[in-house]
């Protein structure tokens, strides 16, 4: 086990901690089984925690409950996009986590990808189409097929593969009813991987299979059928470049404690960073739980590592 990811702090020195999970994205769904993940370990490993679903009384509960730190497991818009780490702050509880900026810019792919770009990390082509003629002046410049997502959702809410012109645009309808703005991105032919980061270090890197067109909600959070390799399946050459390059993604967005990059590589081998989760889901289906295992650490050993984070860098 690599030491230097656990928590050597008793419980007690947590103090009161409130696990803010549920809320009202769409990802609520995901969000309520992290949340109580989360809070049974927490409870289980001894620490004073209870749980608060995220609703229009949370202003007035964080005012009256005593609570010395907050464990965010709000998976999407209002928690992971820098709102909630906002009011926090404000009101001065400690939380895990990304701060404001990271991920506020993380949530937002399009910027995610700027960002990235400007730094020469490889992302995928895209275009941001505003209209019916703007899709077709995508598919002209990128090719087929193409991959439609909401700029700001997570878990691939709202995502598509398109291969012609009719599904590009009848995918991009349908992801303008979850977000205003569209990203249409170049398809990516070839595996995909997913990396979390501890504390400053970079776990095993997750191989990911499934019999759906691509890694879509279903296969994340509902499917039996998808696969998880551990080792990923590269090289060892290979897979410390994938290392090195989701540490960087990561830096250049800011990423503080906790999160998980996605990845995919191409028929020459080369990765394509696609998007950075601040706040990864915490399911029995969940990356980041199946990362730290082959890392050494158990579940509640990794709640508590993130937990440990909020005190060390904002305590």
């Amino acid at each position: 086990m690599n030491h230097a990811l656990k928590s050597t702090l008793a419980p007690q020195a947590f103090g009161r901690v409130a696990v803010l999970f549920g809320g009202k994205s769409a990802e609520r769904a995901v969000s309520l089984k992290s949340g109580q993940a989360v809070l049974e370990a927490l409870q289980s490993a001894g620490v004073d925690a209870f749980g608060i679903d995220v609703g229009d009384d949370l202003l007035e509960r964080l005012g009256r409950e005593r609570i010395d730190r907050a464990f965010i497991v709000l998976h999407g818009r209002g928690g992971e996009d820098g709102s909630m780490q906002g009011l926090l702050e404000c009101v001065g509880i400690p939380y895990t986590g990304s701060g404001v900026l990271a991920s506020a810019l993380a949530m937002d792919k399009l910027r995610t990808k700027q960002v990235w770009q400007s730094l020469g990390l490889p992302t995928p082509r895209h275009a941001v189409p505003t209209s019916e003629s703007d899709c077709r002046a995508a598919a002209r410049d990128l090719g087929f097929p193409l991959i439609v997502k909401p700029a700001h959702e997570g878990s691939s809410i709202g995502m598509a593969k398109v291969n012609d012109i009719d599904e590009l645009i009848a995918a991009w309808l349908s992801a303008r009813s979850h977000d205003p703005q569209v990203l249409v991105e170049q398809w990516i032919q070839g595996p995909e991987f997913t990396v979390a980061l501890l504390r400053g270090q970079v776990l095993p890197p997750i191989g990911l299979g499934t019999p759906h067109s691509f890694y879509d909600y279903d296969a994340k959070y509902l499917a039996s059928d998808t696969q998880y390799r551990i080792p990923c399946g590269l090289d060892s050459s290979k897979e410390e470049e994938l290392k090195a390059l989701c540490a960087r993604a990561c830096e250049a967005v800011g990423v503080q404690g906790w999160a998980r990059v996605d990845v995919m590589q191409d028929a020459e081998g080369r990765f394509w960073l696609l998007e950075v989760n601040t706040v990864p889901g915490m399911t029995d289906h969940s990356l980041v739980p199946m990362a730290a295992r082959a890392a050494g650490l158990d579940f509640q050993q990794l709640v508590l590592a993130v937990l440990a984070d909020s005190v060390e860098a904002r305590g």
